[in-house]
């Protein structure tokens, strides 16, 4: 399910000015977003810019969805990352560059990510020539890495860039600090300590 924040941030400028290259309006994000009709197709009327970007944006919740399952068959067919791919992973550490999708890092994945239930929540989008930015909350509860099931929602950056053929992943950042911590407890994250 993708839901739409009430509380979008306008940015800079007016939230309407279609003519900024750097950010899409927010009424024209709200069109492109609720174009997406169950089905899966857009009105005929829809533009091909419009329908670029919800199809961007249908597919960024299908494919949340098919990892948290676990199903890693249907979001390899969802996604395409880009070779110069950049990953701030939501467990910390350093940024790692491409994707290793091989039969047997899917398979492990496969076993990590199990029975998940999703919804996204898309906060804002920017476009520009070429790129489109998705500031999301991936609300979602699974079972990770053995672990009962539990909250595992996410705060997400996806960038995507227009190839010849399709729309690239070329970077995502997550981390879980969707609720409000204190200072205290983001200076021991700071400096790495862990139980």
């Amino acid at each position: 399910m993708i839901r739409r924040s009430k509380g979008v941030s306008k940015g800079h400028g007016s939230p309407d000015n279609q003519d900024s290259p750097h950010r899409m309006s927010r009424r024209s994000m709200m069109m492109a977003a609720a174009a997406i009709p169950a089905s899966g197709q857009l009105p005929c009327n829809a533009t091909a810019g419009d329908a670029a970007l919800a199809s961007i944006i249908q597919r960024a919740g299908e494919k949340n969805a098919a990892f948290m399952r676990g199903d890693m068959d249907r979001w390899s067919q969802l996604v395409r990352i880009a070779p110069d791919f950049t990953l701030m992973q939501p467990f910390g550490g350093p940024a790692s560059f491409g994707f290793d999708s091989s039969p047997k890092r899917l398979a492990d994945l496969a076993q990590y990510f199990r029975n998940g239930e999703t919804e996204l929540e898309i906060l804002q989008i920017y476009v520009s020539n070429g790129l489109i930015a998705l500031v999301m909350i991936e609300r979602q509860s699974a079972e990770v890495g053995g672990l009962p099931a539990q909250d595992w929602s996410l705060r997400v950056t996806e960038i995507y860039r227009e190839d010849s053929t399709d729309w690239q992943l070329v970077h995502r950042h997550a981390d879980p600090l969707v609720r409000r911590i204190s200072l205290q407890q983001a200076a021991i994250l700071a400096r790495g300590w862990v139980e």
